[in-house]
């Protein structure tokens, strides 16, 4: 089965390099670019799903500190004749702590998600996503329709724009929730068609994917 996977992206100029920020509880922190220096892992904590059974997902952090990636190897979805139904939707939950360096927080800014599709004629495809740190608002899911005929990689982007962006509260350990969804009908088309996930890319190499944010001491 062919699975390719695809690394290019456009570049995004940063918005800012140095913002200020008022916090809820009033935490005074500041936009950083380019990314801190200091010491960051990633950790995943657990996985759920039918796209992701134990041992087939993982997660790793850029040398840089720009860029995370959780890498999926047996994530997908088909359709089509002698298919059974439920292998038509395919979901997956990661749920991972970031470690961010001593002093900073971070917020979601863009998101890639790639794939291979392989989509007859008549086929409907879509991807669906969200993300949220544990604890607060679960954010709505943003739809990709994946488009037929197709036998090539396809990649959906989600932006958010900066004053929409939710920051990990400054000192605190929120777990990240990674929700995926893959689905895949035959439609019209009387042949199998699947939809495949190979990576999540979250980085601020070449696009604005993470918001860095330094934490600072509360306004009097």
């Amino acid at each position: 089965m062919k699975r390719l996977l695809t690394r290019g992206c456009a570049a995004l100029a940063l918005l800012a390099s140095s913002l200020l920020v008022a916090t809820p509880a009033q935490a005074i922190i500041v936009i950083v670019d380019p990314p801190p220096a200091g010491e960051m892992s990633i950790e995943l904590v657990a996985m759920a799903g039918s796209g992701c059974a134990p041992g087939t997902a993982d997660v790793a952090i850029s040398p840089d500190n720009s860029a995370f990636t959780a890498i999926y190897s047996a994530y997908l979805a088909q359709a089509g004749t002698g298919v059974p139904v439920t292998e038509n939707r395919k979901n997956c939950q990661l749920n991972v702590l970031v470690h961010a360096p001593a002093g900073f927080t971070f917020a979601i800014a863009k998101v890639d998600y790639r794939g291979y599709g392989y989509l007859r004629p008549g086929a409907v495809a879509q991807q669906r996503a969200n993300y949220y740190f544990q604890g607060m608002t679960n954010g709505s899911y943003a739809n990709h329709p994946i488009s037929a005929p197709l036998d090539d990689n396809w990649i959906a982007t989600d932006s958010v724009p900066i004053a929409s962006q939710v920051f990990r509260p400054c000192g605190e350990k929120r777990n990240l929730n990674i929700n995926t969804e893959l689905r895949v009908t035959k439609g019209t088309s009387t042949d199998v068609s699947y939809l495949t996930m190979d990576s999540t890319d979250g980085s601020i190499e070449t696009i604005y994917h993470f918001s860095w944010m330094r934490c600072g001491t509360k306004a009097k």
